[in-house]
């Protein structure tokens, strides 16, 4: 994440994936438990929905996201 000030240095702020991924690690359980069931409840084969999510999570490198509001940048980038 990158934010930048007005007429200044921007100021990068990393953060760490593991750290983040062990404290979402119950949201992602339930996430998945909530997809697998949604999956039964719609006849959606749930391993073809797996492959299409794992897609979709190995297109994001790259993916770049900016916001601007008023005097204030944020530029996300996922790498």
């Amino acid at each position: 994440m990158k934010t930048t000030r007005h007429n200044r240095r921007p100021i990068r702020i990393w953060i760490p994936v593991l750290p983040v991924l062990l404290v979402l690690s119950p949201l992602i359980v339930l996430a998945v438990g909530v997809a697998a069931v949604a999956c039964l409840v719609y006849r959606i084969n749930m391993l073809r929905a797996l492959g299409s999510g794992w897609r979709i999570v190995s297109a994001l490198p790259g993916t770049r996201l900016d916001v601007e509001h008023g005097r204030t940048a944020v530029l996300v980038t996922i790498s």
